[in-house]
């Protein structure tokens, strides 16, 4: 069965973006970030700091998935300040395509999708991302993380080479 997702509202910005770019379709923006091993996640520390950490993620049912321990400084913040960005991309000036993911992140509880999120981590990233789940948690040896899901309110792309190009979609009306 394949689920419907809202389709963003995109546009090409053309203040940064070549006279020849043309905006990148949202479906070639979702085949990246299914495809991405390594995103960066940004929270906001309780004094106003940020926080920045790598950290892989699952794209599933139109979200982004990742998961992190209940005593990790990203779970602590974002217990205060749901409000993340998740980036991924190329570390090349001149070639790749990078992807800045903004969204609030929503605690997974129930059993049988996080079974499912399980699976799609063993699936992307081997044996070693094997979770049990139990009580509303990923368990992982001697530990447990709990699971986030985070829906794009805003996404931009940036096509890096010929043609430099920057795409945003925008799945709400804010900025």
């Amino acid at each position: 069965m394949t689920e419907k997702h809202p389709q963003p509202q995109t546009r090409l910005d053309t203040r940064y973006s070549d006279e020849r770019a043309t905006a990148t379709p949202w479906a070639e923006a979702e085949r990246l970030l299914a495809e991405a091993e390594l995103f960066w996640i940004s929270t906001v520390r309780p004094d106003g700091r940020p926080h920045v950490t790598p950290l892989p993620a699952v794209w599933s049912r139109g979200a982004l998935h990742f998961c992190t321990g209940p005593e990790e400084r990203k779970a602590r913040n974002l217990a205060l300040n749901p409000d993340v960005v998740l980036t991924t991309g190329t570390n090349t000036w001149d070639k790749g395509y990078d992807l800045v993911v903004e969204g609030e992140a929503v605690r997974i509880t129930d059993d049988a999708r996080l079974r499912e999120l399980a699976a799609g981590w063993e699936e992307k990233y081997g044996a070693f991302w094997h979770f049990e789940v139990t009580n509303g948690r990923f368990h992982h040896g001697a530990g447990h993380a709990y699971v986030f899901s985070v829906a794009p309110r805003t996404v931009f792309g940036f096509g890096k080479g010929e043609p430099f190009s920057q795409t945003r979609w925008r799945f709400t009306m804010e900025d």
